[in-house]
């Protein structure tokens, strides 16, 4: 019982001289807390984010939002090659996604402005008509995804390289 006794005063003393050296050590000062990188403006309304955009950035065209497919290629039916599985499918105009944005300098479509989410510009047929018949028309087609942040300069640059400024 005696070595028992011993081995915990043992312990007990050495627990006790660990917490005396601690409390002597002088306290350091806390390391400055970073400042928060400012965080960017939430966007809700993305279409009258782009619209604002496009008003005062590129003041040479005038804008039109949600034009259907149909008003600048008509009421075509092309064959377009969209999936491998349908080489050569007909598509008709009227089933494209309306343009979220076409850009018009002298009364003419020069380029257009899609808005999408997740993967639509990629896979859902609507947006794929939608770009094959702006191809054929020979309109620049540029797409930005919501789900992204899509920051004002982001925004501006990829317009001015899309229309060649």
């Amino acid at each position: 019982m005696s070595i028992l006794k011993s081995i915990l005063n043992a312990v007990f003393k050495n627990a006790v001289e660990n917490i005396n050296q601690r409390e002597e050590q002088p306290v350091r000062p806390a390391a400055p807390t970073p400042k928060p990188e400012p965080v960017s403006e939430i966007i809700t309304d993305f279409p009258a984010y782009f619209a604002e955009i496009l008003s005062t950035e590129f003041p040479q065209y005038s804008t039109k939002r949600n034009v259907p497919v149909t008003e600048l290629a008509g009421y075509a039916t092309d064959e377009f090659k969209l999936y491998e599985s349908r080489p050569l499918q007909s598509y008709k105009a009227e089933w494209g996604t309306p343009y979220s944005f076409v850009l018009y300098q002298g009364g003419a479509p020069v380029g257009i402005v899609m808005l999408g989410d997740g993967s639509s510009h990629s896979k859902n047929v609507k947006y794929l008509i939608s770009r094959m018949y702006a191809k054929k028309m020979g309109l620049p087609y540029i797409n930005f995804y919501t789900q992204y942040p899509n920051e004002r300069a982001y925004v501006i640059k990829r317009i001015r390289e899309f229309m060649k400024l």
